[in-house]
């Protein structure tokens, strides 16, 4: 082993022999078990939570691996349709040139290009997270055997009536021309304005204060001229008279009816609501109720049609419609038809006021345009016919949540679950199976080939292939099962489906784990015929956000990189990075100092286990987990202190060359059988470590990450580290141990530490294969790989409660005298003599058996055990149980100084005292401060008062000497 702990000469290495050897391909005897990772888009590298979901899949793999299943985690990457299409369309606007200069075959193929050159990023960043992945069964959801299954699906959907064309209300991108899906949209809340027109009541009819004209409230004029009804609340008294009656829509002059409907809030604007079904889904509800006309105004660009356009919601054309709309408005973009709309309220005397209002305003996330609910011929899934078997997996348990929690949020979607628009209007992804003849009827089969032979179509026929493709969460949908080989090899299916478990975010339930288990039991059965669910567990994983829990991203500069933390940037680099293409100098500026504040010196390395066990540790059931980049510090601490124990281990297992710090030949450490006896030390930590593991297997059947890492850290610092290797020395360094002892502790020491590795590995990859590997010829493991070894599994015969309570008794005794030198300022490494006081039977054999250990790790001169009405000395006093611990001060201290010193420190917290008594005291503080800031200061007053008390006790044992 060398001297210090550097990762980076350790890292690749190790991988790459793993890689190398196949050792992550399916193995052993066991039953299968297997994950599936959330496919990351291609478009770009992985980002933090990533790298937190894909340490929890890892360490899963890894630990079943180790128990013997037949273990399989298979990778693969999403084509992300529209945010790739976007990346591309890009560098052909760089180059002057834009996808219709190309062509569609010629712009796929440069997709294509740009796929397989910026592919790789990602596959490195897994291997650098140390991804125990089945690289050969890679998959991509646009190769040509997924490409077959999504054909399939679409295919065996349409025969058996569940996806269908229809027309119908969806986001639409007006920049794009594409349809969106929610997940794609993201609602900001902007400063906006609510508008009041006057729209004259028909047929000479009067409100009941005699107006002849309802005021409606819209914070979209421009939608106005395809309004087909206004709406109020039934129980609205103002116009219960007026319903069924009717308006004379203003402009355009189109008579729309008066309706009632619960929808309407009377308290919101005038309580009379425009109604335009064919621009906003809550008034397409509403509409589709009442029977109101569906009228398009808007072209893909959400410019102003010449001719609006009618239909039922069936999608058919309204028979006899009359689309005319005012001059002066086709081809209008919205916006610059809302400012004549109401120009033209105003010249006509109907506009009535405008007040300021908050609103949420729609946005495509890539294209940061307003989304604009557009009435477009688009492909739908049945979803509402295929739901019931994907609510009953969850509710009969077949399908488990963890945390259960999240059961509801999926209740919430699958009971208002509507039908899926699968079609976008995009060139990259899995172009729809879908022909058209002349007339524009429909032929769907999994070529156009098939098409014709299973309809008898000659080649005089034309047909013209359907120009949308895929939403992409369709073919994402039948990723459990597609990856694996369906439709046609069925061999892994049959092996690994269902899967075990699914790790993803809860932000996509219904828009990918809801669909995954629609389609997986629509498509797949077991042996009896019976749907098949796709995964039987969803753990859930929190949203990693940054040390101050604000959402990571690039416009706001605080995204963290996983590899920056695993390799370290310098301050300048990360600057550059975080505020690289911000348009805004402003934004730049304000990022730039946040980080030279955050992170004044960048990040130093801190290796791919430091940033896993970090991970593993946050792993908790909460929503948000805040990343604080002092805890990854502190975990490669924890890696630095696993790394010296290791070299600990060696020191005292192998032969010191002499002249160097190298070591050479192993030591006798009684792996190969021969007599040991074990010390107390030796059966306690034995002992500690099989509930250790009982733990930790808990912990992975519950989940708990975040408990199994803490778990491991208390154990392998506190008890491996600072008390057994400790406990150990006296054995190693005494001249007097003999050859069993010696032997009984080296046997121990590493098999405790050999033992340790197996469990941390999981988590931790790297340096348990590389203190494994060096620790394979005292270990007497004959193994090619830590990974390959088998998990550990408690031996309760080990478990040895009297040692555990008569060490924890060592340690008390110990811990006592340590913090007595600590509160009486007695340097270390000076040797005390103690007093023993009110002992009983036990503590006495207690005393006598581990005298050794407590003399020498303690600094001891002397023990003695004081009689009954024996004089006892002025001393400091530690108590272990009803055991008095007594050193006596006398000659230890210059207890003038140290008086001197303590007194200057009760000075020094009366002050600080008598401030914050002070705040609490002033009635304008008390009154005015939030409830947690006032909390705080008493807490810091009781910290205060409590340590004076201490103090002046340390003081009354100075007076007393």
């Amino acid at each position: 082993m060398e001297k210090t702990y550097q990762p980076n000469q350790i890292e690749t290495k190790h991988y790459q022999t793993w890689e190398q050897n196949n050792y992550f391909r399916p193995s052993g005897n066991g039953d299968p078990y297997c994950i599936i990772i959330p496919p990351p888009n291609v478009t770009g590298s992985l980002h933090m939570g990533h790298a937190f979901q894909q340490t929890i899949m890892d360490a899963l793999t890894r630990y079943h691996r180790m128990m013997g299943h037949d273990t399989l985690w298979q990778p693969g990457t999403d084509h992300a349709g529209i945010a790739t299409q976007m990346v591309v369309e890009r560098l052909l606007s760089a180059e002057g040139k834009t996808r219709h200069d190309l062509g569609r075959e010629t712009f796929i193929d440069r997709v294509w290009e740009w796929k397989n050159q910026s592919g790789g990023t990602i596959t490195n960043q897994m291997r650098r997270l140390g991804d125990s992945v089945d690289w050969e069964r890679e998959r991509f959801t646009m190769d040509e055997g997924l490409s077959e299954a999504v054909r399939e699906v679409f295919v065996q959907l349409y025969d058996d009536g569940l996806l269908y064309r229809g027309k119908r209300l969806v986001n639409w991108d007006p920049k794009f021309h594409t349809a969106i899906s929610d997940l794609e949209v993201e609602n900001h809340e902007e400063q906006g304005n609510l508008w009041h027109f006057r729209y004259p009541l028909a047929d000479g009819e009067t409100t009941s204060d005699g107006k002849d004209y309802l005021v409606v409230a819209t914070t979209r004029p421009e939608t106005m001229l395809g309004d087909s009804a206004v709406a109020v609340h039934p129980e609205d008294e103002r116009y219960t008279s007026l319903v069924g009656k009717f308006v004379d829509l203003p402009l355009v002059g189109r008579r729309i009816p008066i309706v009632a409907d619960d929808y309407v809030d009377m308290d919101f604007g005038t309580g009379c609501v425009k109604i335009t079904p064919a621009h906003d889904f809550n008034d397409y509800e509403l509409g589709k109720r009442h029977g109101a006309q569906l009228i398009n105004i808007f072209d893909q660009s959400a410019a102003v049609l010449e001719t609006a356009q009618g239909f039922d919601y069936e999608g058919k054309p309204l028979e006899s419609f009359d689309g005319s709309l005012p001059e002066g408005y086709a081809g209008l973009d919205r916006y610059d038809a809302r400012k004549k709309i109401i120009a033209d309220f105003e010249e006509a005397g109907l506009f009535d006021s405008i007040k300021d209002h908050t609103l949420m305003v729609p946005r495509g996330d890539r294209s940061g345009a307003v989304v604009e609910p557009w009435l477009t011929d688009q492909w739908y899934v049945a979803a509402t016919k295929m739901a019931q078997p994907a609510i009953d997996a969850v509710k009969d348990g077949r399908i488990e949540f963890v945390p259960k929690m999240f059961e509801n949020e999926y209740w919430r979607w699958m009971d208002n679950i509507q039908d899926w628009c699968i079609s976008r209007q995009l060139w990259w992804g899995h172009q729809i199976p879908a022909w058209y003849d002349a007339s524009g009827k429909v032929y769907v089969g999994r070529s156009e080939e098939e098409v014709r032979e299973k309809h008898n179509l000659g080649a005089d026929v034309e047909l013209t292939r359907d120009e949308d493709v895929l939403d992409t969460w369709f073919s994402s949908a039948l990723w459990t099962f597609s990856t694996l080989g369906w439709p046609h090899d069925m061999e892994m299916v049959h092996r690994f489906h269902p899967t075990d478990v699914l790790v993803t975010g809860f932000d996509i339930i219904f828009f990918w784990v809801a669909r995954m288990i629609m389609m997986t039991m629509h498509f797949i059965k077991d042996e009896n015929g019976e749907p098949q669910i796709p995964f039987k567990k969803i753990y859930m994983t929190g949203l990693i956000r940054d040390e101050h829990g604000a959402k990571m991203s690039k416009s706001k500069g605080n995204v963290l990189d996983p590899i920056d933390l695993i390799d370290g940037i310098d301050l300048d680099s990360l600057v550059a990075k975080r505020t690289s293409g911000m348009m805004q100098p402003k934004l730049a500026a304000k990022v730039e100092k946040n980080t030279r504040k955050s992170f004044p010196e960048g990040f130093t390395e801190s290796g791919t286990d430091a940033l896993r066990f970090t991970l593993t540790s946050l792993a908790s059931l909460s929503l948000d987990i805040n990343f604080d980049v002092k805890r990854l510090e502190g975990y490669r601490n924890f890696c630095n202190k696993l790394w010296n124990a290791s070299r600990l281990v060696h020191m005292n297992t192998f032969e010191a060359i002499e002249g160097s710090d190298e070591f050479g030949a192993p030591l006798d450490c009684g792996q190969n059988g021969g007599e040991v006896e074990l010390s107390l030390a030796d059966k306690w930590i034995q002992s500690r470590l099989q509930v250790l593991i009982g733990e930790v297997h808990k912990h992975y059947a519950q989940y708990r990450f975040d408990l199994m890492s803490q778990a491991l850290y208390s154990f392998i610092w506190d008890e491996y580290c600072s008390w057994y290797l400790e406990l150990s020395k006296p054995v190693f360094w005494n001249e007097s141990s003999t050859e069993v002892q010696l032997r009984g502790t080296r046997k121990t020491v590493v098999s405790v530490l050999e033992t340790l590795l197996r469990l941390i590995h999981p988590i931790t990859p790297f340096i348990s294969e590389e203190i494994w590997q060096s620790l394979k010829p005292v270990s007497g493991c004959a193994g090619d790989s830590i990974m390959l070894e088998a998990f550990p599994v408690a031996d309760e015969s080990m478990i040895d409660e009297k040692a555990e309570a008569d060490l924890e008794w060592v340690k008390g005794a110990i811990q006592g005298i340590r913090n007595i030198r600590g509160e009486m300022n007695i340097a270390p490494g000076k040797p005390l003599n103690v007093l023993l006081q009110n002992g009983d039977a036990e503590d006495k054999r207690r005393y006598k058996e581990n005298e050794t250990f407590s003399k020498q790790l303690a600094k001891l001169e002397s023990i003695t055990w004081l009689n009954e009405g024996d004089e006892v000395p002025p001393s400091s006093t530690a108590l272990v149980g009803h055991l008095k611990v007594l050193v006596p001060m006398a000659g230890l201290i210059d207890v003038d100084a140290e008086k001197a010193r303590i007194n200057k420190d009760v000075e020094k917290t009366e002050k600080e005292l008598a401030r914050v008594d002070g705040k609490l005291n002033n009635e304008k503080f008390v009154s005015k401060a939030p409830e947690a800031v006032i909390a705080k200061e008493r807490e810091k007053a009781e910290a205060l008062k409590s340590k004076l008390t201490d103090l002046k006790a340390q003081i009354e044992q100075l007076d007393a000497l």
